[in-house]
């Protein structure tokens, strides 16, 4: 089972995570602007586990607490993937 899990909740950072089975890959970035980090954070972890959007059996997102606006972006990305 392969999961993505995405954090946009904090106006701080945002946490991108792989679960590949047993592996586990977590990037953490400097908030800059969530609606342009997300996506190419995204694609440099499922390159470099040499997997493609279409491989994630579950997509993942923290709800909140948090800024409106970054819940909505992260919401907005799980749902925009979940078309693959």
């Amino acid at each position: 089972m392969i999961s993505l899990y995405i954090d946009t909740t904090s106006r701080k950072q945002i946490v991108i995570k792989l679960k590949h089975g047993n592996k586990e890959k977590i990037i953490k970035k400097k908030l800059v602007k969530s609606s342009q980090a997300v996506l190419p954070l995204i694609e440099k972890m499922l390159t470099a586990d040499k997997l493609e959007i279409k491989n994630l059996d579950e997509v993942w997102i923290n709800a909140g607490p948090g800024s409106y606006t970054g819940i909505r972006v992260g919401l907005s990305i799980a749902n925009s993937l979940s078309y693959y």
